[in-house]
This record gives C-alpha cells, sequence and structure tokens, in this order.
C-alpha cells in the first residue's frame, strides 16, 4: 500500500499530476485537488511520475506496510479527505 500526501497549501492546481495518473488525482474546478491517500501500490510508477512533475513539489509518496496502519482507523473517501483539508 502506498500513502500520498499533498501540502494542499503549497499545491496551486497546475494538474500535473490528475494528467499523470488520473486513478489516483483529480481536479475538481480549477483549483481543488480530489486524490485517495491511501492507494493501490499497481500504478506506483506513475505516481513517483506524478510526484515529479508537480512544479510545487506538494506531492509526498510514501510506502506503507500493511501492519502500519492504524488499527480501527476508519475508510474515508478520498473526495471527504480532501475537502476536508
Amino acid at each position: 500500500m502506498v500513502r500520498i500526501a499533498v501540502d494542499l497549501n503549497r499545491c496551486q492546481g497546475y494538474a500535473q499530476c490528475a494528467f499523470l495518473a488520473p486513478e489516483i488525482f483529480a481536479m475538481h474546478g480549477d483549483e481543488a485537488l480530489l486524490y485517495d491517500p491511501d492507494a493501490d501500490e499497481a500504478p506506483r510508477e506513475k505516481l513517483d511520475r506524478a510526484a515529479a512533475a508537480c512544479p510545487v513539489q506538494a506531492i509526498l509518496v510514501d510506502a506503507v506496510e500493511p501492519d502500519d496502519a492504524e488499527p480501527g482507523a476508519p475508510d474515508v473517501p478520498a473526495e471527504e479527505v480532501s475537502r476536508a483539508r
């Protein structure tokens, strides 16, 4: 599993991540970025490219072992997580 963190204060909405990894990132309107913070390992190469392509380096991708996940942590849809930030 991969955990993704986006510094939404730094993000300027260039949408390079949404272009390179549309299964993880999506733009909502002109400036709001939606993303899945706990993405599958499958698109890791796309994720790494998307993070590297961010002009303001707002994306952090980190591998997480299943044992590292917080026990009992609720699964929250990506849209709700992104809106809360």
